[in-house]
């Protein structure tokens, strides 16, 4: 195993380069923003540790897997539902027109994926939002490609079911 000679300039610099993808998908896995940058700063600080001696090929991988299970940490610890808000208040509704409509959908996906168990949460977010490959994602997720098939399966027929996208189907009957 290649060691790194990583020092906390390097960290840092990994650190802000990675911030806002770390970000991203922390807060389609946690379903709140402020959340997600709680869960990237605690998982950050926990990969600081370790960062000198992991290789830097493997770093992302490192990372990833380290926010999903400190994800699935949180999700266990919390067990008590968040009641967020969907949506943005009438007036931002009124004041920005078609962007109404867009909020409203983004609002409805995160609220949708907040139903998912944290692992096919996990999944769609990293196969969908990362575009990571399904051996990718089993190496992010510590299971087996078939793992990583089933919980995808069982979260888009979830997905598919919600009642938030229910009305939003064409005639085809696929979701938008």
């Amino acid at each position: 195993m290649q060691e790194s000679q990583g020092e906390p300039d390097d960290f840092a610099e990994f650190a802000v380069v990675a911030w806002p993808r770390l970000v991203r998908t922390a807060t389609l896995l946690t379903g709140d923003f402020h959340e997600a940058e709680d869960l990237v700063q605690t998982t950050l600080a926990k990969v600081y540790s370790h960062f000198r001696r992991v290789p830097r090929d493997e770093i992302d991988v490192y990372v990833r897997r380290a926010l999903v299970n400190n994800n699935i940490s949180r999700v266990r610890k919390k067990r008590v539902v968040h009641l967020l808000m969907p949506f943005l208040p009438e007036a931002a509704h009124r004041s920005h027109g078609g962007h109404a409509e867009a909020v409203e959908h983004r609002a409805a996906v995160l609220q949708s994926l907040a139903t998912l168990p944290a692992r096919q949460r996990a999944v769609v977010v990293l196969r969908y939002w990362e575009d990571m490959s399904e051996p990718d994602i089993a190496a992010v997720l510590n299971c087996s490609v078939g793992t990583v098939k089933t919980h995808a399966r069982r979260a888009l027929q979830a997905l598919r079911s919600h009642p938030l996208f229910a009305e939003d189907t064409s005639h085809s009957g696929a979701p938008r």
